[in-house]
């Protein structure tokens, strides 16, 4: 069997495994994942599924995110995103409205930055589903060389 392109996704499982000191058989049986399948997962033979790799790494105690990423599956700059917003969310200090309020600061300054938001931006935008905060109130205003670069030439600056 030829390897798949996965990246280094086996050798990091295999180290993981092997500093949370368990046995591919002690793995599959915490996961419910076969031990030969884990075994062609760490040999670069199989690619597992985000599922597996959410088992995987339920077992190991270690990010499903960076498992993603190590797998193709998930985009770095996705992975770092889903993170931020988890930490937030989790976040037993502020309340869900203000846990909403500072993911949709976060969407803009990314917006602002160039990066398009998420996939569950939106979703996590408002507490009550509502997820369209109305006019921008930075619409007009714009900093640095491309302040101005989509007004129309042709204004008459006297009207």
């Amino acid at each position: 069997m030829a390897s798949l392109n996965v990246g280094n996704l086996g050798e990091y499982l295999r180290e993981q495994r092997r500093a949370a000191q368990l046995s591919l058989r002690q793995l599959a049986d915490a996961t419910g994942v076969s031990n030969p399948y884990l075994s062609q997962i760490e040999r670069g033979l199989r690619k597992p599924s985000a599922d597996v790799l959410q088992q995987v790494a339920k077992a190991l105690r270690i990010s499903a995110e960076t498992l993603y990423v190590r797998a193709g599956i998930l985009d770095e700059r996705e992975r770092e995103e889903l993170e931020t917003r988890a930490v937030i969310l989790a976040d037993p200090s502020i309340n869900e409205r203000q846990k909403n309020v500072l993911l949709q600061i976060y969407d803009s300054f990314r917006r602002e930055n160039g990066f398009v938001p998420g996939p569950d931006a939106d979703a996590d935008a408002d507490a009550d589903g509502d997820t369209d905060a109305g006019p921008r109130k930075d619409a007009g205003f714009r900093k640095g060389d491309d302040a101005g670069a989509d007004a129309t030439e042709d204004q008459d600056p006297h009207s």
